[in-house]
């Protein structure tokens, strides 16, 4: 009986130098802090449920939402959502919110600078910005700014830190009439941001940065054989006036193309995604018009991936298990959503000739995650429904572990029209060793693919 104290000792000790372990591998602080910064507008900012969570008239957290009772919740619900609920398509697994706890430099980096930041009146770019959320204020339909401001957030905001690496990364191509699994491609996709870093080293920049960049984004298929090594890259410049550079390195024909601008708005390799569309919106805030709607509470989704029923699809070595899907097609997550407080953020492309007329935004005002976006075509019907599912990193992987980064999950792409989704299964790492600068860079994709 004596020994059962000491054991459970030891097992804790234990715990907290695996912790401390994968710490210092990450090379991040990785210290979990959830007290307030001081500043009223900072913590109203990042803790908008101090005073309590979102109710709505008849709602308690755990109920299911299906066709027949989807009436009594439409006002909690995004006009896609209840479109597909109402269909018979999905049915939705409510659970209580929960306040993220977000990433301790990250908040007091807003704290330092935001007083600091503004908007130049003739070009509209950020002015004063060092890192963290450039615009804490509570946005104002009074303000006309507001829109942009809200852009500017999300552009600067917690997506996979200053850097991560998803890997693997499965998406499905999915008739939703029959349920079909047309193609399985596995992708690798890495993150890193040049400037404006909050937590891992260097900070605040990494350097040399010759050409001043902000991020990079790198894409690699792995799979299947037809596509395997297809490899694109996307270079953002700091300055949001400049043109992103984009390559695209196809495997069959051994060599980099540079992307014209326009197709940004294509089919990416004959998803039901363009690349405009990776993390909600993956473009240079001056490509839209940003109209701020007002506040909406809404279900959105973020949940703990650890607690949910999880697939058997794509057996990992250490035992991870993917986000599984079903309803309609298989094209949606079988995840639990919580009423959360949104910004309802319109876009509107400033170029004629996208395929988009609008797109709508829910911002998560906590997190700043673009989690549910529906993309209109260009007669302004509603075409296509994107949800990016976010997890909770203490319910995840080990390694992201007290990161504060909510960790991109799960994603599904239905396209209305053509009755046909893309669905995302993610094994997402919070890691700076993962991100070595020269991966972002066009020779990389030269070399690693000169040897096939």
């Amino acid at each position: 009986m004596k020994t059962k104290p000491l054991a459970s000792v030891l097992a804790a000790l234990l715990a907290l130098s695996s912790v401390a372990a994968i710490a210092a591998e990450q090379g991040s602080n990785y210290v979990e802090d959830n007290s307030p910064t001081g500043d009223p507008v900072v913590d109203a900012s990042f803790n908008p449920y101090a005073k309590g969570l979102p109710t709505f008239p008849g709602y308690t957290p755990g109920v299911v939402i299906d066709k027949d009772n989807v009436e009594t919740y439409k006002g909690m619900l995004d006009p896609a959502m209840y479109i597909f609920i109402k269909n018979g398509w999905y049915t939705v697994q409510t659970k209580a919110a929960f306040s993220e706890l977000l990433t301790k430099s990250f908040r007091e980096a807003t704290k330092t600078n935001y007083k600091n930041v503004k908007l130049d009146p003739k070009t509209l770019q950020l002015e004063g910005y060092v890192s963290g959320r450039p615009f804490p204020q509570e946005p104002s339909l009074d303000d006309p700014q507001a829109g942009l401001k809200l852009a500017w957030n999300f552009l600067h905001g917690l997506n996979w830190g200053d850097n991560g690496t998803v890997n693997p990364f499965y998406w499905q191509y999915r008739n939703m009439k029959t349920g079909q699994v047309e193609r399985v491609i596995h992708f690798q996709f890495n993150f890193l941001n040049y400037k404006h870093r909050f937590e891992d080293a260097p900070i605040p920049e990494v350097t040399p940065n010759p050409s001043d960049l902000y991020r990079g984004i790198y894409v690699k298929v792995l799979s299947p054989d037809d596509v395997r090594n297809t490899q694109l890259l996307i270079q953002r410049y700091d300055d949001d006036r400049k043109q992103d550079d984009t390559y695209l390195y196809l495997g069959f024909q051994r060599r980099v193309r540079r992307l014209p601008t326009g197709q940004t708005t294509d089919s990416f390799l004959g998803s039901d995604l363009m690349i405009q569309d990776f993390e909600g919106y993956n473009d240079r805030v001056a490509e839209m018009k940003w109209t701020y709607k007002g506040a909406k509470e809404i279900l959105m989704p973020l949940y703990y991936h650890n607690e949910l029923k999880l697939s058997d699809e794509f057996p990992q070595p250490d035992g991870y298990k993917f986000v599984a899907f079903g309803g309609q097609g298989g094209c949606f997550p079988e995840i639990t959503w919580q009423l959360r407080k949104t910004y309802e953020l319109e876009a509107v492309p400033v170029n004629n000739g996208s395929p988009v007329s609008k797109r709508l935004f829910y911002v998560d005002t906590q997190t700043g995650a673009l989690s549910r976006t529906l993309i209109y075509d260009r007669k302004g019907n509603l075409w296509k429904s994107f949800t990016i599912g976010k997890t909770d990193p203490d319910h995840h992987l080990p390694v992201n572990l007290h990161s504060g980064i909510p960790i991109d999950d799960s994603f599904s792409m239905v396209d209305l029209e053509a009755m046909h989704c893309t669905t995302g299964q993610f094994k997402g790492q919070i890691s700076y060793k993962l991100n070595p600068p020269s991966l972002f860079q066009v020779q990389n994709m030269r070399d690693s693919g000169g040897g096939d």
